[in-house]
């Protein structure tokens, strides 16, 4: 079975539950930044990056596919509990739930729970090397930062955690610069990849800068 096969069985096998758990859980939640549309995205950027490396090279995992695409969906889903930075352990916390609801045995599934819970240190201090869960994951993530979408949403995540907004524009730009840099650093041999996202990094990257200058001509 090829990659194109792969992603359309699991979609069409594992989607529809992952999408009702996760509205189930998200009903009460206010945090269109994180909503089932970001998850979606994550998942549609995980694609393209299996795509660009070809699933053979990433792991001989035969539900390799399902687990990233379980992940994309639950890795923020612990933010119906918490916005903060440990929103990963409510997140996998809630992922375990999702195992149990569906007879998934969770010995089988650690890799993901790993995923989850530590795919928000953007520190990067201890990036795995391999191109595994946790790699994907993290970087799909990050490409949902950059671009027009990514300046709505740190603004409203950066606000939600009660960051001053005169400070919000130079937090952004660190945090989206090291985001960036590992995308850059773990794809760099796919240079058309590295630059189309570059782009968008660029937009977000230029829009805190003239934001910056403006609030300091005040």
């Amino acid at each position: 079975m090829n990659l194109t096969e792969e992603i359309f069985k699991s979609e069409t096998e594992y989607l529809p539950a992952l999408e009702s758990f996760f509205m189930m859980k998200w009903i009460e939640m206010n945090l269109s930044s994180h909503d089932l549309s970001h998850h979606r995205r994550v998942w549609k950027n995980a694609k393209e990056l299996l795509q660009n490396i070809g699933l053979k090279e990433i792991s001989k995992d035969p539900f390799f596919v399902k687990k990233l695409m379980i992940a994309c969906y639950l890795h923020d889903i612990g933010m119906a509990v918490d916005q903060g930075e440990r929103h990963g352990l409510h997140s996998k916390s809630l992922c375990e739930q999702y195992l149990s609801m569906n007879n998934f045995n969770r010995s089988d599934y650690q890799d993901v729970l790993a995923a989850i819970e530590n795919h928000d240190n953007k520190e990067y201090s201890d990036s795995p090397s391999d191109k595994g869960l946790l790699t994907l994951l993290s970087v799909a993530d990050d490409m949902d930062a950059f671009g027009y979408i990514g300046i709505y949403r740190y603004i409203e995540i950066y606000l939600a955690r009660g960051i001053q907004p005169d400070k919000i524009g130079h937090m952004i730009r660190e945090n989206a610069s090291r985001r960036f840099k590992n995308l850059e650093s773990i794809f760099g041999r796919f240079p058309e990849l590295v630059e189309k996202h570059r782009m968008r990094y660029l937009i977000l990257e230029n829009f805190f800068i003239e934001l910056g200058s403006e609030l300091e001509s005040f």
